[in-house]
């Protein structure tokens, strides 16, 4: 148990930069919703084009740091190695993207948005050079610095949003300080509010080189074909993993403009689908941060507890209340789900696409299995399976994508990512246990997941209610279903804990 307790100290201390940033950044999706869904589809394509190029720019890097750099006395030679290939990487294909950014815009069918596919390779290449100086913070267990960073960076990024485009908009426009007018008409053109988030985020990238500083002045630009050959080789299936496994995820934004047949929403141009199903998802990203949470943690606890030889109970236990605690969060988000459209899709025309949360939820759920459940492959170095299962996955998620979209909108893109997850996870589960043994609790596991989406299902029957009897129906229904968790797993909860809930044990 105490070996539990540090790994959900650590994800809780790397979640605070991840969880907290996003429940800030909700903030930004109030005020994003102010503006008509077609100008923000831009944004949101760019975006998911950036998320697929990342792992390109890292080329599986930051796993390979963790796996070679295990020992203190290879970490700086390692760290210099790594730096270099990913800095060489990530300019070069930075540099090609701003020279032909005007073909690239074509090819995206947003010809008028040259300028900002330039500024999205400069936002790129920042966060692939960066990858692994925080990749370094994890490694030495620097969570606080590893925080203090992305807090700073998120907190900046915020403020220059509400800059742009709340400020500048409103002095624009004459609300107040109107001696500013002027000046803000110099930077301020209305209408155009995904270049001012592009803008926003590069301005707050740049100032981790600052801060990442000191991680930076101890590199020193270095290359040893010999040395990197092994590391490539281990790298590059895991590359390839991630690129199937961003396109799990990705593949809905980048293609919905391809796949939806115009017209399909009736007074909806398909920008304005993107934009609303963009925005709408992100309702669900609660259990993404708290999955991504506990991969930083989570990753190089794995690896330090490899060879010990109660590793698989240890990681059985991982995997359960993993689950348990994403299952909480899914039921909670779903039960009040009526109640946080409210708060923070400021226009209804972006309530239309509610309906694929619930399933956004469930596929981030199981792909959060699939994270733990690829321990294996990790450990035993056969990271060539964790290429296949992925592949798997994402040709799952493109095939339904290109039966389902047009048929279903983008309904049909939570249902593909959904059914991918669960894919991937179950022949993880297969694979593992033939190669590396745990003993997962497989019937708990999906007995916590079937009562989850049962009351869901259920509460989606009870009509919808004015604002503050809505609040407190989600708020109870989330008690009760907590309440009830609890009670099953009394007897593994900390006798502390079951003596301040009034729990008796068996």
């Amino acid at each position: 148990m105490s070996v539990l307790k540090k790994l959900a100290g650590e994800t809780a201390t790397y979640g605070v930069s991840t969880m907290l940033g996003r429940l800030l950044n909700y903030l930004l999706v109030f005020l994003y919703t102010q503006f008509d869904p077609a100008l923000l589809a831009i944004q949101a394509q760019l975006y998911a084009y950036a998320g697929f190029f990342f792992i390109v720019y890292t080329f599986g890097m930051e796993t390979a740091f963790f796996r070679f750099a295990k020992k203190e006395t290879d970490r700086q030679a390692y760290y210099n190695l790594i730096l270099s290939a990913v800095i060489v990487v990530s300019i070069t294909i930075s540099t090609l993207i701003v020279i032909f950014a005007e073909p690239v815009a074509r090819l995206i069918e947003y010809p008028e948005e040259a300028t900002l596919v330039q500024l999205m390779a400069l936002i790129m290449a920042t966060d692939g050079i960066m990858a692994i100086p925080f990749a370094r913070l994890r490694m030495e267990g620097k969570a606080k610095k590893f925080v203090k960073v992305r807090i700073i960076n998120i907190l900046l990024n915020i403020g220059l949003n509400v800059f742009f485009l709340v400020f500048c908009r409103d002095i624009y426009e004459g609300e107040y300080l109107p001696a500013l007018q002027p000046i803000v008409s110099l930077i301020y053109v209305p209408n155009i509010p995904a270049a001012y988030i592009v803008i926003a985020n590069l301005i707050a990238n740049l100032t981790f080189f600052w801060f990442l500083r000191q991680e930076l002045a101890a590199f020193q630009f270095v290359w040893n074909r010999q040395v990197f050959q092994p590391v490539w080789v281990y790298a590059l299936p895991i590359m390839i993993m991630n690129l199937a496994g961003t396109t799990n995820l990705l593949f809905d934004r980048m293609s919905l403009q391809y796949l939806l047949p115009e017209g399909f929403y009736p007074g909806r141009s398909t920008r304005d689908a993107i934009g609303i199903y963009s925005q709408t998802l992100k309702l669900s990203i609660f259990m993404n941060l708290a999955i991504q949470a506990f991969k930083y943690a989570a990753e190089p606890f794995f690896f330090s507890k490899s060879e010990d030889k109660n590793a698989p109970e240890v990681f059985a236990d991982v995997m359960k209340w993993f689950v348990i605690v994403c299952v909480l969060m899914g039921v909670g988000i779903c039960l009040n789900l009526p109640v946080l459209a409210d708060i923070f899709l400021k226009r209804k025309i972006y309530h239309e696409g509610l309906p694929v949360v619930p399933w956004m939820l469930l596929g981030f759920l199981f792909l959060g299995i699939y994270y733990n459940l690829a321990t294996w492959f990790k450990l035993t170095d056969k990271t060539q399976y964790g290429t296949y299962l992925t592949i798997a996955g994402a040709s799952t998620t493109a095939l339904l994508n290109i039966l389902l979209v047009p048929i279903m909108g983008y309904l049909g893109c939570a249902l593909a990512f959904a059914t991918s997850s669960v894919i991937m996870a179950a022949l993880c589960y297969l694979f593992g246990q033939k190669y590396y043994p745990v003993p997962y609790r497989v019937g708990s596991a999906l007995g916590y997941v079937l009562f989850g989406a049962a009351t869901v299902v259920l509460a989606s029957q009870v009509p919808r209610v004015d604002f503050w009897p809505q609040l407190g129906m989600g708020l109870l229904g989330t008690l009760v279903f907590s309440t009830i968790v609890l009670v099953l797993e009394r007897n593994a909860l900390p006798l502390r804990f079951r003596r301040m809930l009034g729990i008796r044990a068996d």
